[in-house]
């Protein structure tokens, strides 16, 4: 393991290899599911599910994965995690190979899969700390969180449509076998993953303990309300975004091939904005990093309203994205240091549940709000929420609460 501040070490690297593989996968069943499904059925309802289905695992299991990775080996958790996705992708693709696939086989699958998801994703962010200085945890998510955008947008979406050409097989084949790379690299990670003290009491005692611990501390409960503020904003704002900015009858006018390419410089400005996250911290401190680019980020949302040009539009949308990414990095790593380690899975998922519940809630009202009183009225709402986020970031976090003690990764190469 590297000197404090002198790198990330070999297990945070095998961490992030694992996380590569796995986000690719999740790039391939993100754009190959829902295509799939549109050639099981053209029921806008039906396809609608497979899309719930996608984010449900979260709010059914997350205060629980949080929970049980407080009181386990987060390494191991995760690695079966990834058998666990592999296998039912597997099963899967044998279903579409004898030609039994079916619309429930898939949404089944769909479920399955997401609950892996939500106990790997919990537990990993609640092992990264570990062995890592805490004047690095900028750096590392913000690796992490460029891979994700490149796995999910930029290799997977395009690998998807290249193998939903071939064969549904092939979409799920792939898909495991990146689990399985992926869980065998996190053999790899060496040290220790498992809180010191875990919880003796009941299961539920233990999620109302990190439930409590989040509202008794006044940074985290703040940074808690931030997000799920901004992720009722982003999910209001792009359920209807793309009514205002396709179409010969939009404003914006963009054609279907357009709109990818506008989605991919969204991806293009999150990644720089994983990237240059550490430098801004150090340069303005995480809150004040916080507070400016949810200030922009605010303005930005305006921009394909008030200038419906595409000249306007594609800088505003790599400027969204950014600011979407800093305010990820900074806010995981913030939870990191403020969190301690017996209370970080418990706690994070709690975190992760304000914000992945209140991105379908803003879809809908999104949509509610659009129908009632236009378009234009999602955007301002939005903008509104935006700068009442920025409202809501905790001042001086640092000392709102006890800092984690940090576990050493001894000899992690």
């Amino acid at each position: 393991m590297d000197r404090p501040g002198t790198g990330l070490g070999r297990p945070f690297h095998h961490l992030w290899a694992a996380s590569g593989l796995s986000n690719l996968a999740d790039g391939v069943l993100l754009v190959g599911v829902p295509l799939l499904a549109i050639s099981l059925t053209r029921s806008p309802v039906l396809v609608s599910l497979v899309s719930a289905a996608t984010t449900l695992p979260w709010l059914l299991f997350a205060l629980h994965a949080g929970a049980i990775a407080d009181r386990r080996d987060r390494r191991r958790i995760m690695i079966l995690a990834g058998w666990s996705r592999a296998a039912v992708l597997a099963a899967t693709a044998a279903a579409a190979w004898y030609g039994v696939l079916t619309l429930p086989v898939l949404m089944a699958a769909v479920l399955l899969a997401g609950a892996a998801e939500v106990f790997a994703d919990t537990s990993a962010q609640s092992a990264l700390p570990a062995g890592l200085a805490c004047d690095r945890l900028e750096a590392a998510n913000g690796r992490l969180v460029a891979t994700q955008t490149l796995g999910n947008h930029f290799l997977g979406a395009p690998l998807a449509g290249l193998l939903v050409g071939v064969a549904s097989t092939a979409v799920f084949g792939t898909a495991a076998l990146l689990y399985v790379g992926a869980a065998l690299l996190l053999l790899g990670m060496r040290g220790r993953f498992r809180p010191e003290t875990a919880p003796a009491q009941a299961l539920r005692a233990d999620i109302a303990d990190g439930m409590r611990y989040l509202w008794g501390h006044r940074a985290l409960r703040g940074l808690a309300a931030y997000s799920g503020v901004l992720n009722l904003a982003y999910g209001a704002y792009f359920a209807v975004f793309v009514l205002w900015v396709v179409g010969g009858g939009s404003r914006v006018g963009l054609t279907p091939g357009q709109y990818g390419f506008l989605a991919a410089t969204l991806a293009a400005g999150a990644v720089a904005g994983s990237v240059l996250a550490g430098r801004l911290t150090r340069l303005a401190g995480e809150n004040g990093a916080l507070v400016g680019v949810t200030l922009l980020n605010g303005l930005l949302l305006l921009v394909p309203l008030l200038t419906p040009s595409p000249l306007a539009v594609f800088p505003a949308a790599a400027g969204i994205g950014a600011a979407n990414a800093v305010t990820n990095v900074v806010s995981v790593s913030l939870r990191q240091r403020l969190i301690p380690d017996g209370l970080l899975g418990r706690v994070n998922a709690t975190c992760r549940l304000i914000g992945m519940g209140a991105m379908p809630l803003g879809a809908a009202a999104g949509g509610l709000v659009a129908a009632l009183a236009g378009l234009p009225a999602v955007f301002w709402a939005t903008c509104a929420l935006s700068l009442l986020g920025a409202a809501l970031v905790p001042r001086g976090g640092q000392a709102g609460g006890p800092v984690r003690d940090r576990l050493g990764v001894a000899n992690g190469g």
